[in-house]
Protein backbone atom coordinates (compact mmCIF):
# COMPACT_ATOMS: atom_id res chain seq x y z
CA UNK A 1 0.00 0.00 0.00
CA UNK A 2 1.44 3.35 -1.27
CA UNK A 3 0.64 7.16 -0.20
CA UNK A 4 -1.54 7.27 -3.88
CA UNK A 5 -3.29 4.45 -2.82
CA UNK A 6 -4.19 5.94 0.55
CA UNK A 7 -5.34 9.03 -1.47
CA UNK A 8 -8.09 7.29 -2.67
CA UNK A 9 -9.71 6.45 0.74
CA UNK A 10 -9.43 10.42 1.48
CA UNK A 11 -11.17 11.32 -1.95
CA UNK A 12 -14.00 8.85 -1.02
CA UNK A 13 -14.85 10.61 2.10
CA UNK A 14 -14.27 14.30 1.20
CA UNK A 15 -14.54 14.49 -2.82
CA UNK A 16 -11.95 13.90 -5.55
CA UNK A 17 -11.93 17.47 -6.62
CA UNK A 18 -10.77 18.52 -3.77
CA UNK A 19 -7.96 16.13 -4.02
CA UNK A 20 -6.43 17.06 -7.53
CA UNK A 21 -3.78 19.68 -7.26
CA UNK A 22 -1.23 20.53 -5.18
CA UNK A 23 -2.85 23.50 -2.87
CA UNK A 24 -6.38 23.69 -1.80
CA UNK A 25 -8.31 26.95 -3.41
CA UNK A 26 -9.86 29.77 -1.13
CA UNK A 27 -11.95 32.54 -2.70
CA UNK A 28 -10.03 36.56 -1.84
CA UNK A 29 -11.67 38.62 -3.80
CA UNK A 30 -9.82 39.19 -6.83
CA UNK A 31 -7.59 36.60 -5.97
CA UNK A 32 -7.65 32.93 -4.68
CA UNK A 33 -5.77 32.24 -2.04
CA UNK A 34 -4.03 28.50 -1.66
CA UNK A 35 -3.44 26.37 1.25
CA UNK A 36 -1.18 23.33 2.04
CA UNK A 37 0.48 21.37 4.47
CA UNK A 38 2.65 19.07 4.90
CA UNK A 39 4.32 16.44 7.28
CA UNK A 40 8.41 15.53 7.81
CA UNK A 41 9.56 12.95 10.09
CA UNK A 42 13.36 12.45 11.38
CA UNK A 43 13.11 8.41 10.11
CA UNK A 44 12.15 8.99 6.45
CA UNK A 45 12.61 12.77 5.55
CA UNK A 46 15.97 14.37 8.10
CA UNK A 47 18.80 12.30 6.45
CA UNK A 48 21.49 11.54 8.52
CA UNK A 49 24.11 14.42 8.87
CA UNK A 50 21.47 16.99 8.34
CA UNK A 51 21.23 20.33 10.95
CA UNK A 52 18.44 20.88 12.25
CA UNK A 53 18.48 25.05 10.81
CA UNK A 54 18.32 21.92 7.57
CA UNK A 55 15.46 20.29 8.43
CA UNK A 56 13.40 23.50 9.45
CA UNK A 57 14.49 25.06 6.41
CA UNK A 58 13.48 21.51 4.33
CA UNK A 59 10.06 21.73 6.05
CA UNK A 60 9.16 25.01 5.06
CA UNK A 61 10.61 24.72 1.64
CA UNK A 62 8.49 21.60 0.46
CA UNK A 63 5.45 23.81 1.68
CA UNK A 64 6.49 26.52 -0.23
CA UNK A 65 7.50 24.39 -3.46
CA UNK A 66 3.62 23.27 -3.76
CA UNK A 67 2.34 27.25 -3.40
CA UNK A 68 5.30 28.14 -6.23
CA UNK A 69 3.40 25.04 -8.60
CA UNK A 70 0.22 26.89 -8.35
CA UNK A 71 1.59 29.97 -9.72
CA UNK A 72 1.22 31.21 -6.44
CA UNK A 73 3.03 33.82 -4.63
CA UNK A 74 3.53 32.56 -0.90
CA UNK A 75 2.49 34.87 2.04
CA UNK A 76 2.06 32.66 5.52
CA UNK A 77 3.25 29.36 7.46
CA UNK A 78 2.27 27.76 10.01
CA UNK A 79 5.00 25.21 11.77
CA UNK A 80 4.18 22.31 14.40
CA UNK A 81 7.06 20.96 15.45
CA UNK A 82 6.94 17.26 17.48
CA UNK A 83 10.09 17.11 19.72
CA UNK A 84 11.75 14.10 21.12
CA UNK A 85 15.16 16.43 22.25
CA UNK A 86 13.96 20.14 22.90
CA UNK A 87 17.23 21.94 22.05
CA UNK A 88 16.49 20.97 18.62
CA UNK A 89 13.50 23.51 18.90
CA UNK A 90 15.82 26.75 18.03
CA UNK A 91 17.14 25.69 14.86
CA UNK A 92 14.59 24.22 13.06
CA UNK A 93 12.45 27.28 13.86
CA UNK A 94 15.82 29.81 12.68
CA UNK A 95 15.75 27.10 9.59
CA UNK A 96 11.88 27.79 8.66
CA UNK A 97 12.22 30.85 8.97
CA UNK A 98 15.19 31.94 7.04
CA UNK A 99 13.34 30.07 4.21
CA UNK A 100 9.91 32.03 4.47
CA UNK A 101 12.46 35.28 4.73
CA UNK A 102 13.88 34.38 1.51
CA UNK A 103 10.85 33.18 -0.72
CA UNK A 104 8.69 36.25 0.73
CA UNK A 105 6.65 34.46 3.70
CA UNK A 106 5.98 34.92 7.19
CA UNK A 107 5.87 32.35 10.48
CA UNK A 108 2.58 33.19 12.11
CA UNK A 109 1.65 30.31 14.16
CA UNK A 110 2.09 26.86 14.98
CA UNK A 111 2.24 24.52 18.11
CA UNK A 112 4.96 22.67 20.33
CA UNK A 113 4.81 18.82 21.26
CA UNK A 114 6.49 15.88 22.69
CA UNK A 115 7.60 13.44 19.96
CA UNK A 116 9.19 10.39 19.95
CA UNK A 117 11.07 11.30 16.87
CA UNK A 118 11.66 15.42 15.23
CA UNK A 119 8.45 15.63 13.18
CA UNK A 120 7.47 18.96 11.97
CA UNK A 121 4.44 19.96 10.14
CA UNK A 122 4.10 22.95 8.16
CA UNK A 123 0.51 24.84 6.60
CA UNK A 124 1.08 27.32 4.07
CA UNK A 125 -0.68 29.84 2.69
CA UNK A 126 -0.14 31.46 -0.70
CA UNK A 127 -2.20 34.43 -2.70
CA UNK A 128 -2.19 34.52 -6.64
CA UNK A 129 -5.16 36.34 -9.14
CA UNK A 130 -7.69 34.23 -10.80
CA UNK A 131 -6.01 34.58 -14.16
CA UNK A 132 -2.76 33.24 -13.50
CA UNK A 133 -3.56 30.35 -11.05
CA UNK A 134 -1.92 27.19 -12.51
CA UNK A 135 -3.69 23.29 -11.80
CA UNK A 136 -2.59 20.06 -12.70
CA UNK A 137 -5.56 19.93 -15.21
CA UNK A 138 -5.08 21.84 -18.69
CA UNK A 139 -2.69 20.02 -20.45
CA UNK A 140 -3.21 19.34 -23.97
CA UNK A 141 -2.04 17.77 -26.75
CA UNK A 142 0.06 19.03 -28.47
CA UNK A 143 2.11 21.06 -25.51
CA UNK A 144 5.34 21.07 -24.57
CA UNK A 145 6.56 19.13 -21.43
CA UNK A 146 9.05 21.19 -19.66
CA UNK A 147 11.29 21.26 -16.54
CA UNK A 148 13.12 23.97 -14.21
CA UNK A 149 16.41 23.21 -13.52
CA UNK A 150 18.37 19.57 -13.18
CA UNK A 151 16.23 16.63 -11.63
CA UNK A 152 18.30 13.90 -10.03
CA UNK A 153 20.86 15.64 -7.99
CA UNK A 154 18.81 14.85 -4.53
CA UNK A 155 18.90 11.40 -5.10
CA UNK A 156 22.39 11.72 -6.52
CA UNK A 157 23.67 12.36 -3.08
CA UNK A 158 21.35 9.47 -1.36
CA UNK A 159 23.30 7.44 -3.82
CA UNK A 160 26.75 8.24 -2.54
CA UNK A 161 27.37 11.54 -4.83
CA UNK A 162 28.19 13.82 -1.74
CA UNK A 163 29.10 16.65 -4.08
CA UNK A 164 24.80 17.61 -4.26
CA UNK A 165 24.38 17.69 0.00
CA UNK A 166 23.02 21.25 -1.23
CA UNK A 167 20.22 19.97 -3.29
CA UNK A 168 18.84 17.45 -0.56
CA UNK A 169 19.39 19.36 2.57
CA UNK A 170 18.63 22.75 1.47
CA UNK A 171 16.11 22.05 -1.43
CA UNK A 172 15.05 25.87 -3.40
CA UNK A 173 11.25 26.41 -4.27
CA UNK A 174 10.79 27.89 -7.53
CA UNK A 175 8.89 31.03 -6.51
CA UNK A 176 9.88 33.57 -8.61
CA UNK A 177 9.39 30.55 -11.97
CA UNK A 178 6.02 29.41 -10.64
CA UNK A 179 4.92 33.11 -10.99
CA UNK A 180 6.37 34.23 -14.10
CA UNK A 181 5.18 30.64 -15.85
CA UNK A 182 1.29 31.42 -14.20
CA UNK A 183 1.49 34.49 -16.02
CA UNK A 184 2.46 33.46 -19.22
CA UNK A 185 -0.43 31.37 -19.13
CA UNK A 186 1.17 27.73 -18.88
CA UNK A 187 -1.83 24.43 -18.91
CA UNK A 188 -0.38 22.95 -16.19
CA UNK A 189 2.21 22.34 -13.68
CA UNK A 190 3.01 20.34 -10.38
CA UNK A 191 6.19 20.09 -8.65
CA UNK A 192 8.44 16.91 -9.22
CA UNK A 193 9.51 16.58 -5.45
CA UNK A 194 8.63 12.00 -6.33
CA UNK A 195 10.40 12.37 -9.23
CA UNK A 196 9.54 13.18 -13.40
CA UNK A 197 7.73 10.03 -13.64
CA UNK A 198 5.26 9.67 -10.87
CA UNK A 199 5.11 13.59 -11.70
CA UNK A 200 3.64 12.60 -14.95
CA UNK A 201 1.56 9.55 -13.97
CA UNK A 202 -0.07 12.35 -11.24
CA UNK A 203 -0.40 14.89 -14.42
CA UNK A 204 -1.69 12.12 -16.48
CA UNK A 205 -4.35 10.89 -13.98
CA UNK A 206 -6.31 14.52 -14.45
CA UNK A 207 -5.57 15.02 -18.09
CA UNK A 208 -7.38 13.58 -20.74
CA UNK A 209 -3.89 13.01 -22.75
CA UNK A 210 -0.45 11.40 -22.14
CA UNK A 211 3.21 12.29 -22.91
CA UNK A 212 6.06 11.49 -24.53
CA UNK A 213 9.62 11.77 -22.83
CA UNK A 214 13.04 12.39 -24.83
CA UNK A 215 15.40 10.87 -22.75
CA UNK A 216 18.45 12.47 -24.52
CA UNK A 217 16.28 16.13 -23.65
CA UNK A 218 16.55 15.49 -19.77
CA UNK A 219 19.08 17.87 -17.96
CA UNK A 220 21.10 15.48 -15.92
CA UNK A 221 23.47 15.92 -12.92
CA UNK A 222 26.92 16.25 -14.00
CA UNK A 223 29.58 13.98 -13.18
CA UNK A 224 27.59 10.67 -13.01
CA UNK A 225 27.63 8.09 -15.62
CA UNK A 226 24.92 8.58 -18.12
CA UNK A 227 22.86 5.94 -17.37
CA UNK A 228 22.55 6.42 -14.02
CA UNK A 229 22.20 10.05 -14.08
CA UNK A 230 19.23 9.42 -16.40
CA UNK A 231 18.13 6.98 -13.77
CA UNK A 232 18.45 9.84 -11.05
CA UNK A 233 16.39 12.00 -13.19
CA UNK A 234 13.40 9.73 -14.05
CA UNK A 235 12.84 8.11 -10.52
CA UNK A 236 15.06 10.05 -7.96
CA UNK A 237 12.63 12.39 -5.40
CA UNK A 238 13.56 15.20 -3.17
CA UNK A 239 13.88 17.81 -6.19
CA UNK A 240 11.71 20.39 -6.22
CA UNK A 241 11.59 21.79 -10.05
CA UNK A 242 8.86 22.45 -11.68
CA UNK A 243 7.42 20.08 -14.06
CA UNK A 244 4.75 22.06 -16.45
CA UNK A 245 3.01 21.84 -19.86
CA UNK A 246 2.84 25.24 -22.42
CA UNK A 247 1.59 25.96 -25.77
CA UNK A 248 4.99 25.90 -28.08
CA UNK A 249 3.80 29.61 -28.99
CA UNK A 250 4.33 30.28 -24.95
CA UNK A 251 7.71 28.87 -24.99
CA UNK A 252 10.11 30.15 -23.61
CA UNK A 253 9.38 32.09 -20.99
CA UNK A 254 11.25 34.87 -20.21
CA UNK A 255 13.07 34.69 -16.90
CA UNK A 256 12.86 31.21 -16.82
CA UNK A 257 15.70 28.63 -17.27
CA UNK A 258 13.38 25.37 -18.30
CA UNK A 259 14.39 22.30 -20.44
CA UNK A 260 11.51 21.02 -23.34
CA UNK A 261 11.70 17.21 -22.32
CA UNK A 262 8.79 16.07 -24.12
CA UNK A 263 5.46 16.87 -25.84
CA UNK A 264 1.85 16.18 -24.80
CA UNK A 265 0.25 13.24 -27.03
CA UNK A 266 -3.56 12.38 -27.15
CA UNK A 267 -2.67 9.05 -26.17
CA UNK A 268 -3.19 8.08 -22.14
CA UNK A 269 -0.30 6.57 -22.04
CA UNK A 270 3.27 8.13 -20.93
CA UNK A 271 6.46 7.17 -23.06
CA UNK A 272 10.23 7.34 -22.33
CA UNK A 273 12.03 7.20 -25.86
CA UNK A 274 8.50 5.63 -27.61
CA UNK A 275 8.77 2.93 -24.40
CA UNK A 276 6.25 2.76 -21.48
CA UNK A 277 7.61 4.49 -18.41
CA UNK A 278 7.93 2.78 -15.65
CA UNK A 279 5.32 3.94 -12.77
CA UNK A 280 8.50 4.62 -9.99
CA UNK A 281 9.77 7.14 -7.77
CA UNK A 282 9.37 8.31 -4.10
CA UNK A 283 6.66 7.32 -2.10
CA UNK A 284 5.63 6.62 1.09
CA UNK A 285 4.41 2.85 1.58
CA UNK A 286 3.06 0.44 4.00
CA UNK A 287 2.78 -3.41 4.87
Amino acid sequence: MDDRELLKVVMGIVGKEKCLDDCAELPCGEQVMVATTDMLHRTTDFVEGMTDWQAGWMSAAVTISDIASMGAAPKYLLIAVGLDDWQSLAGVMQGAKDCCTKFGAEIIGGDIDHHNELTVVTTGLGLVSRRDIVRRTGAWPGDLVCITGTPGQAQAWLDGYRQFEKALFEPQPRVAEGQLLGRAGVSAMMDDSDGIALSLYDLMSVNNCGFAIDSEKIPLPPGIPAAQALELALYGGGDYELIFTIAPDRYPVPGVKATVIGTVIPERETLVDGVPLEKLGYQHRWE
